[in-house]
């Protein structure tokens, strides 16, 4: 939404992996084709973070049992008037060919990487603080060094490995963020809380505030409640805000 800055806030553990992943893609994407061996340094440190998140429990299982739940949920709206059932079909045929591509996956998300000798050289020295500069890791420093073009194809190669994941984090965040529409509320002062319905399985919480707006939103709960507190910066310590602050907020579930 232009004009605002969106705070937002996962509700369980399979949206906060994923809103991880999303940033990590994001910045991936960006240094993807800079020119600077130091952008290229960044990509690098960027699939090595995409891997160690991977690498914590069966995430693809994780990421199938979403995509099979969020097809479920869409194919029982097809008995309702009022849906416009060919855009249903069409989200609906690219659910199912996202799990095709994700069943296709012979071993676990980033495995490619993982036994690539020149990515697993420098994840090993990446746990030491400077260990990937240039006398620990002279292989590295060759390959930084290289035309750029050499460089981009590379690392078109290695991103490309994990493009099925990609795209399955973004059209399932995608059809979160877009299942609730932004309510117009004013805070109690500095705070707001809500109880959530449990019979609804709500996945996030995005609070919206005027890019001009002195305050940010801290964001705290669980499928059950969450609290708003709009903070001001400060040179010290941040300060709670001491008046009703006007917000949008939506409460996401699909």
């Amino acid at each position: 939404m232009q004009g605002f800055i969106t705070y937002e806030h996962p509700l369980n553990e399979r949206i906060r992996t994923m809103l991880r992943l999303e940033h990590l893609f994001r910045q991936a994407s960006y240094f993807h084709n800079q020119e600077s061996p130091w952008a290229s340094r960044v990509f690098i440190t960027t699939l090595l973070d995409m891997l160690d998140v991977f690498s914590r429990g069966d995430f693809k299982t994780e990421l199938l049992k979403e995509l099979e739940r969020a097809t479920g949920n869409l194919r029982g709206l097809l008995q309702y008037p009022g849906i416009d059932h060919d855009r249903l079909a069409t989200i609906l045929r690219a659910l199912e060919h996202l799990v095709e591509n994700i069943h296709a996956m012979k071993s676990q998300p980033g495995q490619e990487l993982r036994d690539d000798e020149f990515i697993t050289n420098i994840r090993q020295r990446s746990s030491i603080p400077g260990g990937s500069c240039d006398f620990d890791l002279p292989a590295y420093h060759l390959w930084l060094e290289a035309p750029k073009e050499r460089r981009f194809e590379d690392q078109k190669q290695w991103f490309a490995t994990l493009d099925p994941i990609r795209q399955a984090i973004e059209l399932l965040l995608k059809m979160i963020r877009g299942s609730a529409d932004p309510q117009t509320l004013l805070s109690d002062s500095g705070s707001y809380q809500k109880q959530l319905e449990n019979a609804l399985p709500h996945q996030m919480i995005r609070v919206m505030l005027e890019s001009g707006s002195p305050y940010y939103a801290e964001i705290s709960g669980s499928k059950h409640r969450f609290t708003l507190r709009f903070m001001r910066p400060t040179s010290g310590r941040p300060q709670i805000a001491d008046q009703p602050v006007s917000f949008k907020l939506s409460i996401c579930s699909l």
